[in-house]
This record gives structure tokens, sequence and C-alpha cells, in this order.
């Protein structure tokens, strides 16, 4: 079955080349095209779409407004936003993952990585780009201006394993089911196991929220992920 996608950007030009990449892969397909925030929201209720490629800057509502609607919007739950912008500013990296977007790559991406990063989306991950998770950890590091690289706090959230809490700070820090399993000496689906379990105890939709989820709970601080010895 086809990923069914909507192209929200208020430049036409951008829309069309968006719309013949995408449409070219043979798994998915653009439903409609959206010039500004509102316009999306409307066209992503009509056509039941699975996953939406965001613009920030646009007339009448914004991506990050539009984002906040999708979300909060139980009869769009399913649908996962992509955010895609020539900004990736810490401001708007934090301000989409809390909003509820699921990806935030830059315009600046290769034609491949938007399309994998669709198909990521669309099958429950989430997606930030190596920019935008430093750009989020960055922000996190200049409200704690100490950087203390202690790495979990077992005061927080005590409904996570320790080996849960440890899998939380490695996503944190931008690594990947993979580098996580390399990491930890464990195979890549037990990796995926402790990333969704922790992601229902902390209520969080996907791996972006969890990040967010663990800075702001404090349940690990900013800095570089410690070594891990077998288990």
């Amino acid at each position: 079955m086809s990923i069914r996608v909507v192209i929200a950007d208020d430049q036409g030009l951008i829309r069309a080349g968006f719309r013949s990449l995408i449409d070219s892969a043979p798994d998915m397909c653009v439903v409609g095209e959206a010039a500004n925030g509102r316009e999306a929201v409307d066209l992503i209720r009509d056509t039941r779409a699975d996953v939406v490629v965001m613009d920030i800057r646009m007339p009448e509502l914004d991506g990050l407004g539009a984002t906040r609607l999708i979300c909060a919007d139980e009869d769009m739950a399913g649908v996962r936003v992509l955010i895609l912008t020539t900004f990736e500013l810490d401001e708007y990296v934090l301000e989409a993952v809390e909003a509820g977007a699921s990806g935030f790559l830059g315009k600046s991406v290769d034609p491949e990585d938007l399309v994998q990063a669709i198909r990521t989306l669309a099958a429950g991950d989430a997606l930030l780009s190596p920019k935008a998770t430093r750009a989020l950890i960055s922000r996190y590091s200049r409200t704690d201006p100490a950087g203390t690289t202690d790495a979990l706090d077992t005061t927080v959230l005590p409904a996570l394993t320790d080996r849960e809490r440890e899998v939380v700070a490695l996503v944190a820090h931008g690594l990947t089911n993979d580098d996580i399993a390399e990491r930890l000496f464990v195979s890549p689906l037990t990796a995926k196991t402790h990333v969704n379990r922790a992601m229902m105890k902390v209520g969080a939709r996907d791996r972006a929220q969890l990040v967010v989820a663990a800075y702001q709970s404090g349940l690990i601080r900013p800095g570089p992920p410690s070594k891990t010895a077998p288990a």
C-alpha cells in the first residue's frame, strides 16, 4: 500500500520538485499540496495522509502552528509530520519536536534521504538530522551552564529500568538503533524494543519526543554518552 503524502510549502516550484521526487518512488504518492498551514490541516483531514512534508515559514498559519493542530487532533493521530526547512535553528528544532513533529530535516538534504525519511516516519519511527539533533542538545546545554556529564539521574522516571535509562541517554545523544546495538552489544531488534518500551512508559509518541522528555525531566544532562561495557 502506498504511503500517502501531503506537501505543505508556500513556494509552488518547491512543491512541484518534491511532488516529482516523491511520486517517482514506487511505494508512495502525493495526495495533495498546500500553500499554507491552514490549507495543510484541512487537506490532511480530507485525504487521510500518512505523512506531511511541512515547511515552517508559511503565510496565514506557519508549519509549527499547523503541526500543533495536527498532533492535537485525535482524528489525525496517525499523521506523521516531517519538518523540512532552510532554517535548522535551535528554537525551531525544539518547537517542532514539542509541537509533535516526528522528523526535522534541512532542505539541503539529498533527494534519496528525503524519500527514506518519509518511509521512516510512515513506519512509526522518528528522524532528526544530525544538525537538528546537535541543535536540540545545544539548546539544553545552554540551560545547563555547568555542562555536567552526569549521564543519568536514577531518581527521575523510576518506571524505567536501568537498561532503558541507558538506552534513552543514547537516543538523546543522537544514536540510531544500530548505533545503540553496537554500543550495548545487543541486536538492533533488542535496542528498538528497549526504545519502544521507554517511549511507552514516558508517554512519548516517538524518538524525537523521547529526546525532549529525557532532557526536560532531568533524566540525562548535556554531554557525550559514556562508554558501555558488554552486558
